[in-house]
């Protein structure tokens, strides 16, 4: 069965590009009066945020209201693939939930990104992803055949990987407020990935809630923040398209692997039958053994269909092609994230933060440069 390597395609990676964690701060404490008397006299110099000088004048310190910032992420996540249905060379799709079962699918993925964003307002800024991803898939799958009792069981087995290239384009939000040093930002993205396996875009949103504490250095330009939080990611669950077989496997030795599913579709359906043509007249009367019978020979028909088309579409052309549609999810949609920022000044900072603790890991770097506008 070893067509059934036309499933192990590339079809999901995660990718997040949220913003190093500067925000507005309200200045609190007595030992920073004279902080706040200074802002509140100060004449704000930008154009951006809306509302900074009203900001500046309530006591408020503002991070310069434009950057730059460039991410590497890295990611490994174990996917659930339901509703699995192919075709061949552009003909029929069958089902093949109950034929074909996974027991491995792990998205692995590596991106850099791009990010500028402004301040709209004192307590939101906004931004922009510009990506490009290096990404594989790894599947472990069998064939699962019905015996005559409709007890299905393993007759097959294998795994597959496949690399691919994709972009991303994404756009994002981030409500934030900080008091006395400590903050809370609300990250969120979405963002469409172009997988050239896939015939439309995968979107992917995030959400990335972070509660964290500034705390300043002996240089009053730099400072270290730390944070915890959670990261979930949702994502269009619809999936189709078309590869080639040469994409995910070595033809040459693919016909034996057919003839060897045809030989095992055909013993089952000869167990199957000798079970019916052994019961009584009244046991094969029963609603039971019926129902039995025909979901058994529906399961091993859909298997034996499957193998007709894949052989005829081997034969008819050696660029065969496999149409495919499924839906797909994370295994956990939330994990848990903690991070760190170095801030040398208010124009250029360093970031890390990893996440952890669910089916998805994950570790994002980033260095981002400020500026007013």
């Amino acid at each position: 069965m070893k067509p059934l390597y036309i499933f192990c395609f590339a079809f999901l990676f995660i990718v997040s590009s949220a913003q190093a964690q500067v925000f507005s701060n309200k200045v609190v404490g007595e030992k920073h009066q004279s902080k706040r008397d200074s802002l509140k006299n100060s004449e704000y110099p930008y154009i951006l945020p809306i509302w900074g000088g009203k900001a500046t004048q309530a006591g408020y310190t503002l991070p310069y209201s434009a950057g730059l910032s460039v991410n590497y992420f890295w990611q490994e996540s174990d996917i659930i693939i339901e509703n699995l249905m192919v075709g061949f060379n552009g003909g029929q799709m069958y089902n093949v939930d109950d034929v074909v079962r996974f027991n491995k699918a792990i998205a692995t993925a590596s991106a850099i990104s791009v990010r500028p964003d402004v301040w709209v307002f004192p307590f939101l800024n906004v931004y922009g992803i510009l990506g490009k991803t290096q990404a594989s898939t790894e599947v472990g799958f069998g064939l699962w055949l019905p015996d005559s009792t409709n007890t299905y069981s393993e007759v097959f087995n294998a795994e597959s990987k496949v690399d691919f290239t994709a972009g991303t384009f994404g756009l994002g939000m981030t409500p934030t407020i900080g008091v006395g040093g400590g903050f809370l930002a609300l990250d969120m993205n979405i963002a469409w990935t172009d997988v050239p396996q896939l015939s439309r875009p995968t979107r992917t949103f995030v959400f990335g809630p972070r509660l964290g504490k500034n705390f300043k250095l002996p240089n009053q330009k730099s400072n270290i923040a730390i944070w915890a939080g959670g990261f979930r990611v949702h994502l269009n669950s619809e999936t189709n398209g078309s590869v080639n077989f040469s994409d995910v496997i070595d033809t040459d030795g693919l016909q034996p692997r057919i003839d060897e599913g045809f030989e095992k579709v055909g013993g089952a359906h000869i167990k199957v039958d000798t079970w019916w043509e052994g019961l009584s007249p009244a046991d094969q009367k029963n609603p039971i053994n019926i129902a039995k019978y025909n979901a058994a020979n529906s399961t091993l028909t859909r298997a034996s269909e499957l193998l007709v088309a894949a052989d005829a579409a081997l034969n008819d052309d050696q660029s065969a092609s496999v149409q495919y549609s499924m839906d797909k999810r994370p295994a956990g949609m939330w994990n848990f994230i903690v991070g760190s920022q170095y801030q040398l000044n208010k124009s250029l900072m360093f970031r890390i933060e990893v996440g952890f603790l669910t089916s998805r890991t994950q570790v994002m770097t980033g260095i981002q440069y400020r500026f007013g506008l």
